[in-house]
């Protein structure tokens, strides 16, 4: 009898898994990815996603479960690129020079060389696939509901997040910066904690990356649409006098040339989302007549609101390397450990064999090398990012001014000094040369990196300043957007990703990026 009072409740429940299980599809997502030449002179829906990068995606699958989606994503799928889909390609992929590579090549006015993506999964595709969470405070801090932002999380993690092996020289790092002071040791763990700690991955066992765009796997296929290779090139609004502008529609360009349009079904929920990134978020509005006024007449755009905002806060977490030969071999390896040193405000990190090596040098003999890096956590120094042109195909200006903020330097002093510790430490010991001391393996890096010999910590952070990709702001919440991701003073428009951070979140940001993705639509944020 028990089992039989049992039997429609579980039919109910096992007809709801085949529901929800026949509309999903596993990538690379044949059914609901297209190239934007198969594109329509017009189409509608309720909501417009422009940007299928490491929010765009998880916003996609996430409202594709009860509206019609459309994504745009300017370049092509990840799956059947080997640079893109296995960790030792990583460098090749961001050294892609083609118009339509992976990774986009771009050179910041204060002359630090810098790449953007150009696929679907957006910079989850392109870079080191280190995997840790925002800290609680920054949780905080922005306003969000710590029990979703955990939910979210688990949502990603499901589909993208593995525990790495530490050993080898890893295990050295480890053990060398907790000897340097970053302590305690945490272990593995995705959560943000001050002292040292293995964090996720976003390369798995066999060291396959799994990007944003496996997010796409959580998609109801029968609810989405994404074109691949459409640029959109502007907003459409309808302006009525007295009235907020209203976002009604886009107009997106295919491979061959042509023009297409998107509009949003008339629902009061529809809305157009930009998740084109730091430097393509603020781009798109200006191309679009939403910006400085008097810089979008310089370049004979038509201005729909002066928005002075759009552009600015613009920041990028200073980067510095020094590269450690070693006297015996050491594993190719990304990024597994970190040091979290939040009473300094730096994060230390380290990279082994080819990639070490590749970073300074295309010199093969190199690669019997390891690498340590330092980031900035929160730097004070901000820039702005301004149009090239009216064309949305040529990368904007930005500017970052590294170090223009005297703490940063200090702060990076001190990360340095971290670094020295580790270099010099018991537990690195078998992976130097005997004798080696920091301020040879500072000299060493300079010489590969082509840079002026120094002495000094402040100059050699000046001379050797890098990016780690982790560039924000240029739509920030309280400037151009409100705390629900609306911009300010128009109707039917959100930013939602990297642009609308004040500070990076964590050591990297990508997990938060898809978490929040997700979070938009569990949260009281409403988008349905």
């Amino acid at each position: 009898m028990g089992f039989v009072k049992w039997v429609p409740i579980i039919a109910a429940y096992l007809g709801i898994f085949f529901i929800v299980s026949s509309f999903a599809e596993k990538a690379p997502y044949t059914s609901f990815t297209k190239d934007a030449t198969s594109a329509t002179k017009t189409e509608y829906f309720d909501y417009i996603i422009i940007g299928g990068g490491t929010a765009g995606c998880a916003l996609a699958a996430t409202l594709s479960a009860s509206a019609k989606v459309l994504l745009l994503e300017r370049g092509g799928l990840p799956y059947k690129n080997p640079n893109i889909t296995h960790m030792m390609g990583y460098l090749s992929t961001l050294r892609g020079t083609s118009p339509s590579s992976a990774a986009q090549q771009f050179v910041s006015t204060d002359g630090v060389p810098n790449q953007l993506p150009r696929v679907l999964g957006g910079g989850t595709a392109i870079n080191v696939g280190f995997y840790s969470r925002a800290s609680r405070e920054y949780v905080e801090e922005v306003g969000w509901e710590p029990r979703l932002v955990n939910k979210s999380y688990k949502w990603v993690e499901r589909k993208v997040a593995f525990r790495p092996q530490v050993i080898g020289w890893q295990a050295a790092f480890r053990d060398g910066l907790v000897e340097a002071g970053v302590s305690p040791d945490n272990g593995f763990t995705y959560e943000h904690l001050q002292g040292t700690k293995i964090g996720g991955s976003i390369f798995d066992k066999s060291g396959n990356r799994h990007t944003a765009a496996d997010l796409l796997e959580y998609a109801d296929q029968t609810m989405i649409t994404v074109y691949l290779r459409a640029s959109v090139h502007r907003i459409l609004f309808k302006t009525v006098p007295g009235q907020k502008p209203k976002a009604y529609g886009v107009v997106f360009r295919d491979s061959k040339g042509n023009n297409h349009t998107a509009l949003l079904n008339r629902k009061g929920t529809s809305e157009i989302i930009l998740s084109a990134g730091a430097l393509g978020s603020p781009q798109v509005l200006m191309l679009s007549g939403i910006g400085p006024a008097h810089h979008l007449k310089a370049h004979k755009i038509n201005v729909v609101l002066d928005h002075p905002m759009v552009g600015q806060g613009m920041s990028d977490n200073p980067n510095n390397v020094v590269l450690i030969p070693s006297p015996r071999p050491v594993e190719n390896s990304l990024v597994k450990v970190v040091g979290i040193a939040d009473d300094v405000g730096c994060y230390i990190e380290a990279v082994g064999g080819f990639f070490a090596s590749g970073v300074l040098s295309t010199d093969q003999t190199l690669i019997q090398s390891t690498l340590i890096l330092e980031k900035l956590a929160q730097p004070f120094s901000t820039g702005y990012l301004e149009l090239r042109s009216n064309d949305l195909d040529e990368n904007p200006k930005v500017t970052f001014n590294y170090f223009k903020d005297p703490r940063d330097l200090q702060m990076c002093v001190k990360a340095m000094e971290i670094i020295g510790r580790v270099v010099e430490s018991k537990a690195y010991s078998i992976y130097r040369y005997p004798n080696t001391t920091f301020e040879s393996v500072m000299q060493y890096t300079l010489e590969l990196s082509g840079k002026q010999q120094t002495h000094s910590l402040e100059q050699f952070c000046i001379n050797t300043v890098r990016t780690i990709w982790h560039y924000h702001g240029g739509c920030q919440v309280g400037q151009v957007v409100d705390s629900d991701y609306r911009v300010m003073g128009v109707n039917s428009l959100r930013v939602i990703d990297g642009s609308t951070f004040i500070n990076s979140p964590g050591t990297n940001p990508q997990s938060t990026l898809m978490m929040l993705g997700r979070y938009m639509h569990n949260s009281n944020i409403r988008l349905l």
